[in-house]
């Protein structure tokens, strides 16, 4: 019972110096949505910080364009995390679903975010962005 006892031990010692030793993986998971009600949600976020669910226009060029959404996350995985929509987006819009950080800004807690702004800036994992892009229904 004690080599029992110790091996679950060193299994759990084990785990926790792997997690440890390597960051969560950074993703956004959401699938095309109706957005009627003013709301774009994403499915899961898992995010190796506090920061934001940013929703940004996008076209064929998958380039972030101006912001028209945005939600506090937290540290670790989150389930459907919803973004109040700042003005209409209809039928047929891309739209990237993006993490941001809480870092460079003046006011924690208070998306400073702008388009090319270091404030509230986009997470960058191996130097691409943490997102994914849906389709407004």
């Amino acid at each position: 019972m004690k080599l029992f006892t110790a091996a679950i031990i060193l299994g759990l010692s084990a785990t926790g110096a792997f997690a440890a030793g390597h960051a969560m993986p950074q993703a956004v998971t959401a699938s095309d949505q109706d957005v009627s009600g003013g709301i774009v949600s994403a499915e899961v976020i898992s995010a190796d910080q506090n920061g934001w669910l940013v929703v940004h226009r996008t076209g064929m060029d998958m380039k972030p364009g101006p912001v028209v959404a945005y939600a506090p996350i937290r540290k670790g995985q989150t389930m459907d995390v919803a973004a109040i929509l700042t003005e209409a987006v209809a039928p047929g819009d891309m739209l990237m679903l993006m993490i941001h950080s809480e870092e460079g800004g003046n006011i924690v807690g208070n998306f400073e975010y702008t388009l090319g702004a270091k404030e509230d800036g986009p997470i960058r994992v191996d130097g691409n962005l943490v997102m994914t892009v849906i389709t407004a229904k």
